[in-house]
């Protein structure tokens, strides 16, 4: 242990890794690794661990110029020279981000500032990495001397293997993780997303500390086990433990009133005192029983926001507008939905889209019922959100992610088109989301539909009724054929219209039916699932808007 003394105060730490019997650790197969990671084989012994993050590390591919410890032996002292190490300035990149003494002593205090700053000289193209210090921090635990902690932080910034993400380094990369952690708690952690929503003026803000939770606040006991999975299996780790985090806080605060003026501060002093709550096995476990989209459908999301954001000219850090202001109180006027009732429904979209703001494109009081005029004045525009009020007062309405355009590609046929991302919902006389059920092959679902997608509407809105007795053979609701190149074959189908009649399908076997005139319309329900139809089987409809979403960054 000795050898892995030199930073940390023993006073502080964790007795349990103090005294373990040294193991060794021989296999080198990845699920065999995978397993002992997430089992914590080497977390109660401080020297295993050292060991076995040296050889990790050591086996990360990297660019073929990458600074090693001598590096640091021969800048340290140009750069940092007499100065007080402890008082030394960070630089921009970490955002003015927590420096966690992680248990440390004060000279591993101060060697985390000299590293940093001799990883800001050696990195000029590093503009944003806020997890840097905690990182630093972790490691000096596992490191004879700063030198070698400096060489396995480079290595880990130097990763050159495009599947193996590890550490956000620029603005883009980080803002766009954070949409796309709003996007999974949108869809895994529901019940918390709906409480965020409730009691937050930002729910972006509020995703965007994610990563602050896990480095920065967890403790260290809490990010020494994660860090271990993360180095074996990579970025998805750190979703699912942060998704894990929210489920838990959600768990144990729902129903209490907060304990300070914020969200964001009450989930940090959850995180930061979460050992009162959870243990860390209990929080990996958690974390791995949530079924997550695979690694691959990620980054497809990752790119989606990516793009998204480059397109809105957000590569730099600035202020994130408010997400709840991009339904202004004094701008918005609806037949259908109250100003909170709109956003509701804007907390449900994917998160590339939350900066916009809605945009009237189409109401039946001002442009009558004609179905032709429907898509004159819908065309063009993705993607758009249809709303409908009954005359039993009852609100449902749609996300449909596609242009209506797409519907001549059919011919004359009435085929489906659109991304897993659509859903359906309803408003009155509850609020209920329904999202996407559907299987891989659509022209297998359920009897009575045909291949191809040409099935007649009847048998195309029953085909919504079938899914897979394995979630894991659910596509992504993600995805989608036309941005991302994937065989058609693999498209999530949800909308279909022509000249007689529009089609919404969505999840838990919801479907929406219109007919040419806008004044009718009927749903279908799967009676295998649990939930209450979108509306009645069949109805009048006594207003239908459709909003299109107005870029505020680029006017």
């Amino acid at each position: 242990m000795d050898e892995y003394n030199r930073f940390v105060d023993w006073d502080k730490m964790d007795v349990t890794v103090q005294s373990q019997d040294i193991k060794e650790l021989s296999c080198t197969e990845f699920q065999e690794l995978k397993q002992l990671a997430r089992q914590g084989y080497w977390a109660k012994s401080h020297s295993l661990r050292a060991k076995v993050y040296h050889k990790l590390i050591s086996n990360i591919p990297c660019r073929t110029v990458t600074p090693d410890a001598n590096v640091y032996r021969d800048i340290v002292v140009k750069i940092v020279g007499k100065r007080n190490s402890s008082s030394l300035p960070l630089p921009e990149f970490v955002d003015d981000s927590l420096v966690p003494t992680y248990c440390l002593n004060a000279e591993g205090i101060g060697a985390v500032r000299k590293i940093i700053l001799c990883i800001a000289n050696q990195f000029p193209d590093i503009s944003f990495c806020p997890a840097l210090p905690s990182v630093i921090a972790l490691l000096l635990h596992y490191s004879k001397d700063e030198a070698e902690c400096f060489e396995q932080v480079c290595r880990i910034l130097a990763c050159n293997d495009p599947s193996k993400r590890l550490i956000d380094q620029t603005f883009l990369a980080f803002e766009s993780s954070c949409m796309t952690f709003g996007d999974l708690v949108n869809k895994y952690c529901q019940a918390a997303h709906k409480l965020m929503v409730a009691v937050s003026e930002d729910v972006l803000e509020v995703y965007s500390d994610w990563q602050r939770w896990l480095f920065g606040e967890l403790p260290m006991v809490y990010i020494a086990r994660v860090f271990d999975v993360f180095l074996v299996e990579g970025y998805k780790v750190l979703y699912r433990v942060a998704l894990a985090i929210l489920k838990f806080f959600h768990k144990v605060r729902a129903g209490q009133p907060m304990e300070s003026d914020s969200v964001q501060q009450d989930i940090r002093a959850f995180v930061r005192d979460i050992a009162k709550s959870v243990s860390p096995e209990r929080l990996l476990e958690k974390a791995f029983a949530i079924r997550l989209f695979s690694r691959k459908e990620i980054q497809l999301l990752q790119m989606a926001n990516e793009k998204a954001l480059q397109q809105k000219g957000i590569t730099v850090k600035q202020k994130r507008q408010n997400v709840h202001l991009a339904v202004h109180a004094e701008n918005f006027k609806s037949e259908i939905v109250s100003v909170k009732e709109m956003r509701d429904i804007w907390s449900w979209i994917p998160e590339r889209f939350a900066l916009c703001q809605p945009l009237l494109l189409f109401t039946t009081l001002e442009h009558g019922c004609s179905l032709s005029r429907f898509y004159s004045h819908s065309e063009g525009h993705e993607p758009t959100l249809v709303l409908i009020k009954t005359t039993a007062k009852e609100v449902c309405g749609a996300y449909l992610s596609t242009d209506w355009s797409e519907r001549r590609r059919g011919g004359n046929k009435l085929s489906f088109f659109g991304t897993g991302e659509c859903f359906v919902f309803r408003l009155q006389p509850e609020v209920e989301r329904y999202e996407w059920v559907i299987i891989k092959h659509p022209e297998l679902a359920a009897s009575g539909s045909e291949p191809e997608n040409h099935a007649s509407p009847a048998s195309n809105t029953l085909s919504f009724r079938s899914t897979p007795s394995d979630p894991s053979d659910r596509l992504s609701p993600f995805l989608s054929a036309r941005h991302f190149n994937l065989p058609s074959k693999t498209a999530s189908m949800f909308m279909a219209g022509s000249s007689e009649c529009i089609i919404i399908g969505g999840g838990d076997g919801q479907a929406l039916y219109l007919d040419a005139d806008l004044n009718h319309g009927r749903t279908s329900h799967c009676n295998t699932f649990n939930n209450q139809p979108l509306c009645s089987e069949s109805f009048q409809i006594s207003v239908l808007e459709v909003w299109g979403f107005r870029d505020t960054m680029n006017g």
